[in-house]
């Protein structure tokens, strides 16, 4: 872009014209030509890959892996702010804003927007959780321009038309009924309502607050959500910075520059109930879920417990309470545990189910599992073999260009550095035995972990 400087002002070109013979200076001798600087792109060379970090000339911050070989381009797009932004009363809100973000834009109603996607050979969808909202695409490199101009009608000018809005509430108000005979959500209800009742996190839609939503509320929620100034992206593909900079500010020109979320407040979970929490459900197996506090992701022990959940419930058959508690004891056909992060709650979970009969019996033995765990730890077999499957199945976290732009961005997310892909395998490589039992100690005890059972359990005290 060049800008024009006017050398002279009217009134001395006035002057000029009366006093001198001489014909004026030509229009060229009469401006300078200023040359917009470059856009700054740092290239981080990494052994996984190489990411090209740059802000756009609109301001959006990029992670972008170029990669020729592939003429397909992803897009990892996220704002944080999410369910925990829905005003009480209105819960679904922000479900029903990402539910209608590829159902018409512009002059283009559902059927057409589908079909122009299809056309296109691109995908276009967007999700929300409790704290952060994000929208995927992929598309072919040769169609990424009209297929950027799409998604930049979706986000200037999205249709909320009453078709799609009343087809989100007819399978809400479906769902609704249907999850109170879940298991699964009436443990996680539970739990919720044990540990932090009073929290976002904790809110549920129901019938009133999908009754009460609107096509209205929704396109004032995706002003709220979906700004300029929360906006992270990660992209790979057969594209350079420059030209994708450009495809992503004309993209988002249509969303506000900034808005306001509430601050949500980080959860601190009490000391577990020293008996289970029963939720009856007429059924014939008993649901056992069970849940502690965790580490944040920027813990130093962090990795230490990555590797030691392997043995513990996340190794699948290979974990210390599958083997013992299937295999040996034929008491479940599986269970599980695992680290949960959030932005405003770490925890250590796990469950399983079993039948009703047996449900004391599959209690007492993730008991003496966990307390085997505090006493005498991992041995050194279980340690190396979780630390070469964590790392030697880590590189297929990254054979897509999808794969990787979604690997990128749950490390802007939660902040881990672009370097994180680099010294990710060396940590867990370097845990010691040491460290794990003394995780083990500090973290696996029963008595820290709330359980809740739903079903019709018995033998339970």
């Amino acid at each position: 872009m060049t800008y024009l400087k006017l050398i002279l002002g009217a009134a001395t070109a006035i002057v000029l014209t009366a006093c001198v013979s001489e014909p004026l200076p030509t229009p060229q001798a009469l401006v300078e030509t200023v040359t917009e600087p470059e856009m700054i792109v740092d290239v981080h060379k990494g052994d996984f890959a190489e990411i090209q970090q740059f802000v756009t000339p609109g301001g959006v911050s990029v992670w972008l892996v170029s990669e020729p070989s592939i003429p397909i381009l992803s897009l990892e797009m996220a704002w944080r702010g999410g369910e925990t932004s829905d005003p009480e009363g209105l819960e679904g809100l922000s479900d029903l804003v990402v539910y209608n973000m590829n159902e018409g834009a512009g002059d283009l109603d559902s059927l057409a927007f589908q079909t122009r996607m299809e056309e296109l050979n691109m995908s276009f969808g967007c999700s929300t959780g409790n704290d952060w909202t994000s929208c995927s695409s992929s598309m072919l490199t040769e169609n990424a321009t009209d297929a950027m101009d799409l998604i930049a009608t979706a986000f200037a000018a999205p249709r909320f038309d009453d078709g799609p809005f009343e087809r989100f509430q007819r399978e809400n108000l479906i769902g609704i009924k249907q999850r109170e005979t879940s298991p699964n959500w009436l443990a996680r209800t539970a739990m919720a309502n044990a540990l932090y009742p009073d929290h976002p996190y904790a809110r549920q839609t129901s019938v009133e607050s999908i009754s009460a939503l609107t096509p209205a509320l929704a396109r004032e929620q995706m002003r709220k959500l979906m700004v300029k100034d929360r906006l992270l992206v990660t992209a790979v593909g057969a594209v350079t910075p420059e030209d994708l900079a450009l495809m992503i500010d004309k993209a988002v020109e249509g969303l506000p520059d900034a808005s306001e979320i509430e601050a949500v407040a980080d959860i601190t979970l009490p000391a577990a109930p020293a008996d289970p929490i029963l939720v009856d459900l007429p059924q014939p197996q008993s649901l056992v879920s069970f849940s502690a506090p965790g580490l944040k992701r920027n813990d130093p022990d962090f990795f230490t417990a990555y590797v030691l959940n392997y043995t513990v419930g996340g190794g699948g058959f290979e974990s210390r309470l599958m083997k013992t508690l299937r295999v040996e004891k034929g008491l479940t056909y599986g269970i599980y545990t695992g680290l949960s992060n959030s932005d405003h709650l770490d925890s250590w979970s796990g469950g399983g189910q079993t039948k009703n009969e047996s449900a004391g019996e599959f209690l007492t033995g993730i008991h003496d599992e966990l307390n085997q765990f505090v006493a005498d730890g991992v041995t050194p077999e279980e340690l190396d073999d979780a630390k070469a499957y964590l790392t030697g199945s880590y590189a297929l976290g990254f054979d897509s260009n999808a794969k990787i732009a979604d690997q990128m961005m749950g490390v802007r997310q939660e902040e881990l550095g672009i370097g994180y892909f680099d010294t990710r395998n060396a940590k867990i490589s370097a845990v010691t035995l040491d460290d794990v039992n003394r995780v083990a100690k500090d973290y696996l005890s029963p008595d820290k972990f709330t359980f809740v059972i739903v079903g019709e359990p018995e033998g339970i005290e």
